[in-house]
């Protein structure tokens, strides 16, 4: 997680399982995994100006899965991230079925929850990952 500009702290503890969780926890989405596309199926589909991959394989790769909008929300009940970056989380079934997926930010003292292409990306976007140990 570090080497991609991650700052993953402890974020809770899971009693059921005695696991602990980590997340990123960097002001802004980590710098080394931005401007990618949200899945595999998205970066197949841009014919031009293609990214470097995406978050789901960049994630998967990584070993840590996305986070979903509550625990998005929950992050940032710890402080206050992405006041100038965005993070994909992770996208329900139906929405990414119709081509779209899901991503955070803070803006304006408030967590906010937007949809974009799939197939998009941007140089402030990237993604947090959640990790069980």
């Amino acid at each position: 997680m570090e080497s991609s500009g991650g700052e993953p702290d402890v974020i809770g503890y899971d009693e059921a399982t005695g696991q602990y969780i980590f997340c990123d926890c960097s002001t802004e989405s980590p710098s080394g995994r931005r401007s990618l596309c949200f899945d595999g199926e998205a970066l197949a589909s841009r014919k031009e100006n293609r990214p470097e991959g995406s978050v789901v394989g960049a994630a998967a790769a990584m070993g840590v899965t996305l986070l979903n909008e509550a625990q998005y929300r929950e992050l940032q009940q710890l402080g206050e991230f992405d006041l100038k970056t965005s993070s994909w989380i992770a996208t329900p079934d139906p929405v990414r079925a119709l081509g779209g997926a899901l991503f955070c930010d803070r803006r304006y003292g408030r967590v906010f929850v937007y949809h974009n292409g799939a197939q998009s990306y941007y140089a402030a976007r990237g993604f947090r990952g959640l990790l069980r140990v």
